[in-house]
């Protein structure tokens, strides 16, 4: 499933034929989190443009790009057992990514639900949100498989926290998404249908993945689970409060009567 982009039912027209001053600001932070995750890739040697010259050509590149994941990656046995300075993987960690497949994947899905999260969440807000929610990911599975050697690398726990908040802010927007076993058939659903069953999908792949090579499918579930319940505690529930704060519908003393009409 590719989400390509999406439409806020409950705005409809009206955001459409809204004043050039009430539309929405650039998603700064969202375009600025894909550039940096693009140029680190560019620069880096997963791209394969800028491996090291060697007489063994793809076998020194292999050797480079294993050297690099290690160096700026998660390996969970080393995080907690190795010397301080692994304790920061988690963060450079989300800036990494393996190949040309993981990062596009990543970027795309970032693009579609970031901008959103973000004017929803201001844009301080929303890049702090990012990064915890990335970081508490990779601490996630890393706690789960302490003794893993497996390096962990890319923006996904991070990127599944905003799908998470996305889903508790949006969940009746509307997502045009392209399916492989479709014949890449273009095809609009409801945000809740499309990121329930990704999630659904992560969830069965995480029971059993364990630390397998591969997809980091715990990461994934543990920054969906994260980034909803952080917008449904900060976003959802605050507005229920303030919502019984302005009515008056508190409780009362006994005896005082409701109030009427004024």
């Amino acid at each position: 499933m590719l989400p390509v982009r999406h439409d806020l039912a409950m705005l409809g027209k009206a955001a459409r034929r809204s004043p050039p001053s009430h539309r929405r600001a650039a998603p700064l932070v969202t375009y600025a989190l894909i550039g940096i995750c693009c140029a680190v890739f560019l620069l880096g040697p997963a791209s394969g443009l800028t491996g090291p010259p060697g007489p063994h050509g793809a076998g020194d590149l292999l050797v480079a790009q294993t050297a690099y994941f290690e160096r700026w990656g998660v390996v969970p046995e080393e995080l907690w057992h190795g010397s301080p300075e692994r304790l920061l993987t988690p963060l450079t960690a989300l800036f990494v990514h393996g190949n040309w497949l993981h990062l596009l994947g990543n970027m795309l899905f970032l693009y579609v639900f970031g901008a959103m999260a973000e004017e929803r969440m201001g844009r301080a807000s929303f890049a702090l949100f990012y990064l915890a929610a990335g970081v508490l990911a990779l601490l996630g599975y890393a706690a789960a498989h302490a003794d893993s050697l497996q390096m962990l690398v890319g923006a996904s726990g991070a990127i599944s926290g905003v799908l998470g908040a996305f889903l508790c802010l949006f969940p009746r927007a509307r997502v045009t998404s392209l399916f492989p076993f479709l014949f890449f058939l273009p095809l609009r659903f409801p945000a809740w249908a499309v990121l329930l069953f990704w999630f659904v999908l992560q969830w069965l792949a995480a029971r059993t993945a364990g630390d397998r090579p591969g997809v980091a499918y715990l990461a994934h579930v543990l920054g969906f689970a994260l980034g909803f319940l952080y917008a449904w505690a900060r976003y959802r529930c605050a507005a229920r409060v303030k919502s019984t704060a302005a009515s008056g519908d508190g409780p009362r003393p006994p005896g005082d009567p409701p109030p009427g009409p004024r």
